[in-house]
């Protein structure tokens, strides 16, 4: 399988008969060139998002309309999604699993916030998830935004993920220390990926912290913008 960093918590995920863009942040990343969209969404088979906020799920409908592919995540946020922007959804909620060809992808918790900014105040749009991600017996976990849980223990329970794709960034996530510890607490990740960081001043700039922090033998991948990581 391919991982591709789009910048921030986005993600291009290419594995099985599939590629699947989540949370794809793109208009506005400083981290993500503008001149690379096409290059970005190309292929493209579905769209994950994990929750609400303008920073996950703003590109969303507007790749989902051009490629003409379905916009996953929570039905309160796709229902909404559909009727404000006329793409194509699936929504489904926490432990659901949805099949897209020979991937399944399941919903799990997250502990953080979900809404987007209205004409009259913030728009509720159900709470925000991450993901378990399997094909031919091999596991991505994407957290989404969230701090750490002792619902990670019955994720690990459940579909043992070989691969974390963690936010790590703090002050809106938990950081590169808590990231360590959910992972040598929770899982037996053999690479982690760390997101959600390096955005912005006031986000981590280093995934130190993260090396340090987790079990002997664990790789800790720090990406890099549009290179892909073949795990």
């Amino acid at each position: 399988m391919k991982i591709t960093w789009l910048g921030h918590s986005g993600f291009r995920i290419e594995i099985g008969d599939q590629c699947l863009l989540v949370d794809p942040w793109l208009t506005g990343n400083p981290m993500f060139p503008a001149d690379r969209r096409a290059e970005a969404i190309a292929g493209a088979s579905a769209v994950l998002v994990s929750h609400g906020h303008g920073d996950h799920m703003a590109d969303a409908p507007g790749i989902a309309k051009d490629l003409d592919i379905p916009v996953l995540g929570k039905y309160d946020l796709t229902t909404w999604m559909a009727e404000r922007d006329g793409c194509k959804t699936v929504g489904f909620n926490n432990g659901g699993t949805v099949r897209l060809g020979d991937v399944a992808v399941t919903m799990v918790a997250a502990s953080h916030s979900s809404s987007f900014k209205g004409e009259h105040g913030p728009v509720y749009l159900g709470s925000e998830c991450g993901y378990m991600i399997e094909h031919g017996g091999r596991t991505i976990y994407f957290s989404g935004d969230t701090d750490v849980m002792a619902d990670m223990a019955v994720f690990n329970d459940l579909h043992a993920p070989e691969i974390g794709i963690l936010c790590a960034g703090g002050h809106f996530t938990m950081d590169m220390k808590r990231a360590a510890y959910a992972a040598r607490k929770f899982f037996n990740f053999k690479t982690i990926i760390p997101c959600h960081y390096r955005t912005f001043p006031l986000l981590e700039q280093s995934a130190e912290a993260l090396k340090a922090g987790v079990a002997p033998g664990v790789r800790v991948l720090e990406p890099q913008v549009l290179e892909p990581i073949t795990v």
